[in-house]
């Protein structure tokens, strides 16, 4: 799978401070897929500059998956949304929709948030927070769901891909308990 993440932060990109969200997204695309993330950059709040970035990385580089991290909140210059819908042919609401159901058990603050994601031809693109740590609770909302998104993009829905229910392991320790 070929990915690439977007760090978008006025502050990083001028070298104010440190990135940590794009970092820490990398480390856990590299554990959960066990693959190299193919490109990382960080751009300014910026529309423009967000939008031709998603433009190349989908048209040029032909990324499948690409996350891009902050811009998504209520502050002026909070501007993905609007320049990941710039780019995006289909929308794919329910991943959004699943991370803010999960954002929503650990606080209210997450219906603040702008999040997209959709696709441009073979490339699916979702928007995560610029906190480290909400970027990573988001990013593990979808993950079990990536790969047959992009098996689906790619024009080939072979084989469903397993995933494990928490749901499911609560029911068995209750089953368990109950014996």
């Amino acid at each position: 799978m070929r990915i690439g993440i977007l760090t978008i932060s006025d502050r990083a990109s001028q070298g104010v401070y440190e990135d940590q969200s794009g970092p820490a997204l990398r480390e856990m695309i590299e554990q959960h897929f066990g693959e190299d993330v193919d490109l990382m950059h960080i751009v300014p709040d910026d529309f423009m500059e967000i939008k031709r970035a998603l433009y190349k990385w989908c048209d040029d580089a032909k990324l499948e998956l690409i996350l891009t991290t902050g811009g998504t909140g209520f502050a002026p210059r909070d501007v993905t949304p609007e320049a990941t819908r710039a780019v995006i042919e289909r929308d794919a609401p329910g991943l959004v929709q699943a991370m803010i159901a999960a954002s929503l058990q650990k606080t209210p603050h997450a219906m603040l948030t702008r999040m997209v994601a959709g696709m441009r031809g073979q490339t699916l693109i979702v928007n995560l927070p610029g906190s480290p740590k909400a970027a990573r609770e988001n990013l593990a909302v979808i993950l079990p769901a990536l790969p047959h998104a992009i098996e689906l993009l790619r024009g080939k829905p072979g084989e469903q891909h397993q995933y494990e229910n928490p749901l499911d392991e609560i029911e068995r320790k209750r089953e368990i308990a109950s014996d």
